[in-house]
């Protein structure tokens, strides 16, 4: 299993959580062929890992 260091990436709450803490996840979108996705209520967690493809037929299609 190859592991990937997100130490140092930038996360970004996504802009359809709420103010109140609960139901947010946060994106790391500053890598170029990664977009790693965490729970940001637990982020020690771990953070699953999407392709850039994968990830923009993701947003398109919910939008």
């Amino acid at each position: 299993m190859r592991v990937i260091d997100l130490s140092s990436v930038t996360w970004r709450k996504s802009s359809y959580s709420n103010t109140d803490g609960g139901n947010c996840i946060e994106v790391a979108p500053n890598l170029p062929t990664l977009v790693p996705v965490r729970d940001s209520k637990n982020p020690t967690l771990g953070a699953l890992l999407f392709s850039a493809s994968t990830w923009s037929v993701f947003v398109e299609s919910v939008k």
